[in-house]
């Protein structure tokens, strides 16, 4: 359908609008009309994407005078792919005159885009392309034509097209998902990677990871050639502060230290090689050094690394340290630093130190300078080209102590060098490790505000969202919170404080491994597993404290009597076997039988697996999960917000807390036709409750707090039979993910 907003025609996919998307549009075009940044929180199952895309979209068909391009970043493939589908939609109602002029593409690693028979079945796909793309590769294979030096044809195709300029001849306007452009690789002969990232650049769309634009090491390949005028929406990003900072972070290890030794052996054998062979290449790399590591130019698209952390342009355009522009003295540099840390690891106290006092000691130590430390990152990518390296992740190890290497000679403030000999949570065990530690979250998404004139940060769970601001150092024009508008009363939030034998639960450290908590909490999983049909996805602080209850309830018996109404699966940190276990879930819920995940705040699965219709009635949230407070990395951090934001140690604990909490209990509604209960069992203070979203606070009645386990059972079978009645979807505007897939599967076939 077609509306009029503010004066702007908008196209929308669907017959009808939810109010709180006409409303979420409404704040997104002041955001446009201003030029400015945008923090919106939008329910869980309101329709987020379909209104983003929209009213972007026709804004910018609306604005041809002002060409706006989208760059929308998701944090799964799966997330992706559904955003790639809505937008396939959308441009199917679109008139055709506008509809053939539009580019949107999904845009991956070579692991999800490779179709390379032999390479995509290998283990290491990114190493396995290098070998057969490689610049070096491929003259030499043009050069000697009768050396059959192996080459991928699909690479071919596309440098061949590209030299020509034909590539938009390969791709036309529309929609291209990644099994799209797998199937046109297969089918025109033309690597889709490569194609992709070429297309980048004159796509109207483009979805992708959030990585892509926050890793600074990948941002400088991918988002380098986008324009300010660009549109930049991180959705479902409720983390993105820790994104950023994990971004910027760096541990090394023994086995980091042990693997740097080999690698330089590794490349002193290189450097001897070459000279033997082909000296003119080092000679070439030294001339180049003496004018900056800018003076390289623009590399092959095929021999394209990971670029440097923090090294701006500025810096790139001055000449290397003499000390280190001949390959052989900048390996003797390595030498040292690699023997520094190594000396540094073997402590026996824990050490913190702020990137200037480490540098200094690094310098009285080992003689380098911070100056040649922060070019170190780029003297080794542009080393291992010279030396025709394509196995990068053979040098993982030297690659790490370098980047941490370039950011202690880069900041001077925001970061903290912590050195452990021991794990505090196995102090029997020695384990020593350098971390590097970024606590300042600006440092890694303060180039993507100033660089594009409108960001959208959006999520169904960032309150309190006035924190944000504070956390990533920056003024949005349009801030807001939105409500969700129900035809009916489809979510039912609870907070369970006591068991039926009236004893408080909470998973506080005091209380955790108390006999009477752990046996509360399973008697009321018991009970809602007896009561709740279909799926009930239980979410625990931690996998140790998972491991332990579920432990102490087969010790109980507790356990076995749960399994005689439900199948039960469990999270691992093993991505393979969780994968396994969903399966297996869903299996057990589509057969009626009905199943119980157990999975952890924090985890793999809260991150982007949906819970939808029967696959989640219930989810039960045990206890609050707070971050290890005790870690050294985390006590850094909170100083640093203390002194710098005016963050309180409480008011952050409490925030982060609230929100994976939020994020977890949100993965059961995904959509206004769907329904289900969300059990909050910890005996929580009223301000933490009130932490929470607007839209899940504004179902949590007075009536379903401070609640024990009959009385939650109670409201849970009354919940049911209300959810049991006739209900007219038609309500929800058809904007479930079922006619989703439906509508989009049509616009395919149109």
């Amino acid at each position: 359908m077609w509306f009029d907003l503010d004066g702007l025609p908008v196209c929308f996919p669907y017959d009808a609008i939810y109010p709180e998307q006409h409303e979420y549009m409404g704040e997104l075009k002041r955001a446009l009309d201003a030029r400015g940044h945008a923090l919106l929180e939008m329910p869980t199952g309101t329709g987020k994407t379909a209104a983003l895309i929209s009213l972007i979209t026709s804004y910018a068909l609306a604005n041809p005078s002002r060409p706006l391009r989208l760059f929308y970043c998701t944090r799964t493939v799966h997330e992706m792919e559904k955003t790639l589908a809505e937008l396939r939609l959308l441009f199917s109602h679109l008139p055709p005159a506008d509809a053939c002029r539009l580019l949107a593409l999904g845009l991956s690693s070579r692991k999800n885009l490779c179709v390379h028979p032999q390479v995509s079945a290998s283990g290491a796909v990114d190493t396995g392309c290098r070998r057969l793309t490689a610049s070096w590769v491929c003259e030499k294979a043009a050069y000697d034509r009768e050396s059959a030096t192996p080459l991928c044809d699909y690479f071919e195709t596309f440098d061949a097209a590209a030299r020509k300029g034909d590539l938009a001849l390969y791709i036309q306007p529309g929609v291209y998902t990644l099994a799209d452009l797998r199937s046109l690789g297969r089918e025109r002969r033309i690597c889709p990677y490569f194609l992709a990232r070429h297309m980048v650049k004159h796509a109207n769309v483009v979805v992708y990871s959030y990585q892509y634009l926050l890793d600074p090491r990948v941002a400088s390949i991918v988002s380098s050639e986008m324009q300010k005028d660009c549109v930049v929406v991180f959705d479902e990003v409720h983390n993105i502060d820790n994104v950023c900072i994990e971004a910027l972070s760096v541990s090394i290890r023994k086995q980091t230290i042990q693997g740097a030794k080999g690698n330089l052996r590794h490349i002193s054998q290189q450097i001897d090689r070459f000279k033997a062979t082909d000296a003119s290449r080092l000679n070439a790399e030294y001339r180049r050094l003496v004018d900056g590591l800018a003076q390289r130019g623009n590399l092959p698209i095929s021999d394209a690394w990971l670029a440097n952390l923090a090294l701006p342009d500025d810096i790139l355009k001055e000449a290397v340290p003499g000390n280190i522009r001949k390959a052989e003295h900048f390996l003797t540099v390595l030498w040292r630093l690699v023997r520094n840390l190594d000396e540094r690891v073997d402590t026996e106290n824990v050490v913190n130190e702020r990137p200037v006092s480490f540098a200094t000691s690094i310098y009285s130590l080992a003689g380098i300078e911070t100056t040649t430390l922060r070019f170190l990152y780029d003297r080794l990518q542009s080393l291992l080209l010279t030396l025709e390296i394509t196995d990068t992740d053979e040098f993982m190890h030297i690659q790490k102590i370098c980047d941490f290497a370039t950011l202690i000679g880069t900041y001077k403030r925001g970061f903290s060098i912590i050195i452990e000999p021991y794990d505090d949570r196995m102090p029997d065990i020695r384990d020593p490790v350098i971390q590097l530690s970024c606590h300042d979250a600006s440092l890694a998404i303060q180039p993507v505000f100033n660089r594009f004139q409108t960001v959208v940060i959006t999520s169904g769970t960032l309150s309190p969202i006035d924190l944000y601001p504070r956390l990533l150092n920056f003024n949005p024009v349009i801030s807001r919170s939105f409500t969700m508008s129900l035809t009916r009363d489809c979510i039912c939030p609870m907070v369970l404080t006591r068991g039926s034998d009236q004893l408080p639960v909470s998973t506080k450290f005091d209380m955790r491994s108390d006999p009477g908590v752990v046996r509360n909490y399973g008697r009321l999983l018991l009970e809602m597993a007896s009561a709740v049909p279909d799926g009930i996805v239980c979410f625990f602080v931690s996998y140790s404290y998972m491991d332990g209850i579920v432990s102490s309830w087969n010790d109980m018996g507790i356990l076995q009597e749960i399994m005689q109404h439900k199948l039960v699966f469990i999270e691992t940190p093993d991505v393979v076997e969780t994968t396994l276990a969903l399966d297996n879930y869903r299996k057990a819920c589509d057969c009626g039988r009905g199943a119980v995940f157990f999975s952890v705040a924090r985890g793999k699965v809260v991150e982007g697996i949906d819970f939808n219709r029967h696959y989640g009635r219930l989810v039960i949230m045990f206890g609050v999960p707070f971050q290890y407070t005790l870690s050294k990395i985390l006590r850094a951090r909170l100083e640093y917000l203390r002194e710098t934001s005016q963050i309180q140690e409480g008011d952050f604990l409490t925030f982060d807390a609230l929100r994976q909490a939020a994020q977890c209990v949100g993965r059961v509604i995904r959509s206004k036709a769907d329904y289900g209960m969300m059990i909050f069992a910890d005996k929580s203070r009223h301000d933490k409750r009130s932490k929470l979203p607007g839209w899940i606070r504004s179902h949590l009645h007075d009536a379903h707090l401070n609640l024990s386990t009959d009385m939650a059972l109670h409201t849970a079978r009354e919940f049911l039979r209300r959810m049991a009645q006739p209900y007219d979807k038609a309500g929800s505007s058809g904007q479930t993910e079922e006619n989703l897939q439906d509508k989009a599967r049509d616009a395919m076939e149109m």
